[in-house]
């Protein structure tokens, strides 16, 4: 169990700068609030929703994160900052990282899954602040959502989704191991970004057409050209043919 809080700590760490020691880390509210979780959710597997309750409206009024009891959380899952909601059918899998002001919402049960109302999280996730979640929805491993983007769809494996309605770019992040963590899910370089990749693909292609153009042009204008030329050069032939019959 010791090692097992350590290699959590260190997990934390790992994608939070701040912090100097593990003792820091312990004080997080996003640390605290998954704690109180993992007793709420013995609890509630138990069928002791009341006290469940009881310690979710706790970790609720010291951190500010309102996790439901019968959300699932796998390992290793990390909230920064705080002011997250999760509803109850939530599962959220491991090494999953969510920034403040996260939503994963439910919708209306007629028109969801009999009992699952909220949205699957893959391994490896990060939900950028703001963003909303909602739904029973499926959100691939290692994808990202970016800041305050709102998701209603699956998202695939390795994507990262910005906007409202959230929308693939043009570039999965599973493609750039450089860029393995994004802080706040959101592209840290231009190039991410769906909008500019969509200018640059417009004026690649406008920069071909121009060249094609010009070669089309100067192409005609060669020919152009030369047609006068050798119309000269048949002019003058015909006259050499003249003379040298009159001399014969």
């Amino acid at each position: 169990m010791f090692a097992g809080l350590i290699g959590y700590l260190d997990s934390v760490k790992a994608r939070d700068p701040a912090p100097r020691s593990r003792w820091e880390i312990l004080l997080y509210p996003g640390v605290l609030a998954l704690g109180l979780h993992r007793i709420a959710h013995w609890l509630f597997r138990g069928e002791l929703y009341f006290m469940a309750r009881f310690v979710n409206h706790l970790s609720r009024f010291l951190t500010a994160i309102d996790i439901h009891p019968g959300a699932v959380i796998g390992r290793h899952f990390f909230i920064d900052h705080g002011f997250t909601v999760i509803g109850e059918s939530s599962e959220i899998g491991d090494d999953v990282t969510i920034y403040q002001n996260v939503t994963l919402g439910g919708t209306n049960p007629s028109g969801g899954e009999p009992g699952k109302r909220h949205p699957t999280i893959g391994d490896g996730v990060i939900i950028g602040s703001g963003a909303q979640v909602l739904g029973p929805i499926h959100v691939g491993a290692s994808a990202r959502i970016g800041a305050n983007a709102v998701v209603t769809r699956d998202v695939p494996e390795g994507a990262t989704m910005v906007g409202i309605p959230a929308r693939s770019t043009l570039v999965d992040a599973a493609q750039h191991p450089s860029c393995e963590f994004l802080p706040y899910g959101t592209p840290c370089n231009e190039t991410f970004d769906a909008g500019a990749q969509k200018l640059d693909i417009l004026r690649r292609e406008v920069e071909l057409l121009n060249k094609k153009v010009a070669e089309l042009t100067a192409e005609r204008d060669g020919a152009g050209s030369k047609a006068p030329e050798r119309r000269g050069r048949a002019r003058g032939a015909t006259e050499n043919d003249r003379r040298e019959r009159d001399r014969a």
